[in-house]
C-alpha cells in the first residue's frame, strides 16, 4: 500500500516536544528493551520510522504511542541517544492534538500563551460568578449552602460533565474511526467489541499494563493520581448532595474516608511527579512539556484548597470557607475545562481505548492467521 509523505511532519512534532531524530538509524535496540513491545505491535521502532519519513497517515491511523507507558528504558540504552521515549510522549501530545475536533488542543499545546490565556480566563468566568450571584454570607457560623447552594452548584456541575465527556468521546470516536480503517476482519466480527469490553475496562480501572515496566514506582504513583482524581470527580459529580454539606460527620463517615482518599492520593501522586521534574533525574522527568505542568500543579493546588474548606469549615471560620470554596472552584474548573478534553488527561482514556481496539485487531487477525495491523502495516 502506497505511504503519502508529509515532509513538514518533523517539523511540526517539534511543536510537541519531540527531540531532533537525526541520530536514530532505527537499529532496533528501543523496540528490543521494551518489555510492552509485542509481535507485530515493533514500538516505538516503527512508529519512529513513520516520524522520520513524514508517513502521517500511517502515525495517525496507528495505536503504537498509546501502547508505551514511558517507563523511558529505550531512551537510557539508546545507542545514538536519540531519546526514543520523548519522540513517543511526544507523538502522544500530537495525536491528542489531532483526534480534537476543535482545534483548541493543537493551539495548547504548541503555544504556552494559549493554554495559559484560557485558564485564566475560565478562572476569571467562575470568580466573576461567584462575585455576581452568591448567596448571602452568614458569618456568625458556617453556611457554605447558603452561600453556595447546592441546587445552583449541581446543575453546573452536570453540564460540564456532559459537555466535557461529549468531547471526549466524540475525540475517541474520531481516534476508533482512524485506527480502525483498516484491518483484518474487524468489520466482519462485530461481537468482538463486545467479547473485548473486559479489556477496555480493566485497562481503564488498572493501567495493568503498566506494571510490566520495569520500574514499578511509576505505576504507583499513577495510579494514586488516577483513583484519586475519580474519587473526587464522583463526589463533586455524582454524589454532590452528600458531599457538599454543612453537617460535620464524624471521622469514620464513609463521606469523611472517601474525600479524605481522593485528597491524600491527588497530593502524594502529584508531589511525587513535580518532584521528579524538578530534579530531572529520571528520563521521564527529563522534558516536561507546558501541559504537563499545568495539569499537575491545577490538580495539586484542587485537592489542596479543596481540603482547607474542609478545615475551615472544621474550625467554624465562615468567611475563609466561603473565599476558599471559590478560589478552589477558580482552580478547578479551567482545570476540567482545559487540561481534561484538550491537553494531559486524555491519556488516561486513549490508552484504555488503544489496549481496546489492539486486541480486537489481534483477535480478527489470527481468526484470518495473519499478523495484526494495529492500526497501520510495518514501515
Amino acid at each position: 500500500m502506497s505511504i503519502r509523505v508529509d515532509a513538514g511532519l518533523r517539523s511540526e512534532l517539534r511543536h510537541y516536544g519531540a527531540p531532533d531524530l537525526d541520530a536514530c538509524f532505527n537499529c532496533g535496540n528501543c523496540t528490543a528493551v521494551c518489555p510492552l513491545s509485542e509481535t507485530g505491535v515493533p514500538f516505538p521502532r516503527k512508529t519512529i520510522r513513520y516520524l522520520q519519513v513524514g508517513a502521517k497517515d500511517r502515525l495517525l491511523k496507528g495505536l503504537e504511542p498509546w501502547l508505551c507507558y514511558y517507563c523511558g528504558e529505550c531512551t537510557q540504552t539508546c545507542p545514538r541517544e536519540a531519546d526514543p521515549g520523548e519522540a513517543m510522549m511526544a507523538m502522544r501530545r500530537y495525536l491528542i492534538a489531532e483526534y480534537d475536533w476543535t482545534g483548541l488542543g493543537r493551539l495548547f499545546y504548541k503555544s504556552k500563551l494559549w493554554e495559559l490565556t484560557a485558564l485564566g480566563l475560565v478562572s476569571a468566568f467562575v470568580i466573576a460568578l461567584f462575585a455576581l450571584f452568591h448567596g448571602p454570607m452568614v458569618t456568625d457560623r458556617v453556611e457554605l449552602l447558603t452561600f453556595a447552594p447546592v441546587e445552583w452548584v449541581e446543575p453546573g456541575d452536570w453540564v460540564l460533565a456532559l459537555v466535557l465527556g461529549g468531547l471526549m468521546l466524540s475525540n475517541v470516536y474520531r481516534m476508533y474511526r482512524l485506527a480502525m480503517s483498516e484491518g483484518p476482519g474487524v468489520l466482519e466480527r462485530p461481537m468482538l467489541y463486545l467479547e473485548e469490553l473486559k479489556t477496555l475496562v480493566l485497562h481503564f480501572l488498572t493501567q495493568v499494563r503498566y506494571l510490566q515496566c520495569k520500574d514499578k514506582k511509576y505505576w504507583v504513583n499513577h495510579f494514586l493520581i488516577m483513583t484519586g482524581y475519580s474519587t473526587m470527580f464522583m463526589l463533586v459529580v455524582g454524589l454532590l448532595r452528600w458531599f457538599q454539606t454543612d453537617n460535620i460527620y464524624p471521622i469514620y463517615h464513609p463521606q469523611r474516608f472517601v474525600g479524605y482518599y481522593g485528597f491524600c492520593a491527588l497530593a502524594y501522586g502529584c508531589t511525587v511527579a513535580l518532584i521528579g521534574r524538578f530534579r530531572k533525574r529520571d528520563p521521564i522527568h527529563v522534558h516536561s512539556h507546558t501541559s504537563d505542568w499545568a495539569f499537575l500543579v491545577l490538580l495539586l493546588l484542587t485537592s489542596v484548597t479543596g481540603i482547607l474548606v474542609h478545615v475551615f469549615r472544621y474550625v467554624e471560620m465562615p468567611l475563609p470557607t466561603y473565599y476558599m470554596f471559590v478560589i478552589h472552584l477558580a482552580i478547578a474548573v479551567p482545570m476540567l475545562v482545559v487540561e481534561v478534553p484538550f491537553s494531559k488527561w486524555p491519556h488516561l482514556a486513549y490508552r484504555p481505548v488503544a489496549m481496546y481496539l489492539a486486541n480486537i485487531q489481534a483477535r480478527a487477525a489470527e481468526s484470518e492467521d495473519r499478523p495484526a495491523v494495529v492500526g497501520a502495516e510495518p514501515a
